[in-house]
C-alpha cells in the first residue's frame, strides 16, 4: 500500500481543529482550539464571533499540528477540509485556509462532510462491517443514517426541529447554568428525582425525531 499523509482541517462551529493522519489510521498530530470558554459567558455560540476567532487562531493551530506531527508541508499528500454542514462564516475560514495551502503548495484538496466524519471516525478504533446503522448525535444534528459503504450514506431519520444538543443548550440557558448544556445537565440529573410523568410526544411510522 502506498503511504499517504493527510492534513485535515475542521472549523464547522466553535472549534478550530487540525489533524495529521497517516494511512487513514495513524494520528501523527492533533490540535484543537476550543471557543467554549468564551461562549460559556454568553450562553451559546455567536456565529460572527466564532468566525473571527477561527480567523485569529487557524494559522497558529496549523503551525502547532505540523510541529506535533513532526512533518513539513512537503510531506503532506493532500489537504482535507470540512465543507459542511455548519456555520457559514466558520466554514469559510477553514475552506479558504485549506484552499490557500492547496494552491500554494500544489496539494490535492478533499472536501469532507463533517457528519460523515463523525461516523467514519469509528474506524480509528474499531473495524467497521457494512452495511451499518449509525446514530449521529452531535451539537446541531440528530440523524439516523444507513451506511452501506465509506462513500454511501442515506439518512433514514432526522430531527424535525431541534437537535439533542440544541435542546440541552436551550434548557441550560433557561436554567442559567452555563454552556455547553449537555455535560452540565447530565451532571445535575444524577442528583434529581423522577418527579414528572412525561408524555409520549411522537408516535408515527417514520424514523424521525422531535425534541421541540
Amino acid at each position: 500500500m502506498q503511504e499517504s499523509i493527510i492534513l485535515a482541517i475542521e472549523s464547522s462551529c466553535d472549534e478550530t481543529a487540525m489533524v495529521v493522519i497517516k494511512n487513514n489510521l495513524e494520528i501523527l498530530g492533533h490540535i484543537v482550539f476550543s471557543q467554549a470558554e468564551e461562549f460559556c459567558k454568553l450562553g451559546g455560540v455567536v456565529p460572527e464571533m466564532a468566525s473571527r476567532m477561527h480567523e485569529e487562531k487557524i494559522f497558529t493551530v496549523y503551525k502547532q499540528v505540523m510541529k506535533a506531527a513532526n512533518v513539513t508541508i512537503d510531506e503532506i499528500d493532500a489537504i482535507a477540509v470540512t465543507y459542511g454542514p455548519g456555520l457559514t462564516g466558520s466554514l469559510l475560514i477553514g475552506i479558504n485556509f485549506a484552499n490557500s495551502l492547496s494552491l500554494l503548495y500544489k496539494k490535492k484538496l478533499i472536501a469532507t462532510n463533517h457528519l460523515q466524519g463523525h461516523i467514519l471516525a469509528i474506524s480509528l478504533e474499531h473495524q467497521i462491517t457494512y452495511p451499518m446503522l449509525s446514530l449521529v448525535v452531535s451539537g446541531g444534528h440528530t440523524d439516523l443514517v444507513m451506511v452501506n459503504s465509506p462513500r454511501e450514506f442515506k439518512i433514514i431519520g432526522q430531527t424535525l426541529d431541534d437537535a439533542v444538543g440544541e435542546s440541552f443548550d436551550k434548557v441550560a440557558r433557561i436554567l442559567d447554568i452555563g454552556y455547553p448544556g449537555g455535560p452540565l445537565i447530565d451532571l445535575l440529573s444524577k442528583e434529581g428525582q423522577p418527579s414528572y410523568q412525561l408524555p409520549f410526544p411522537k408516535n408515527d411510522k417514520t424514523l424521525d425525531f422531535s425534541f421541540s
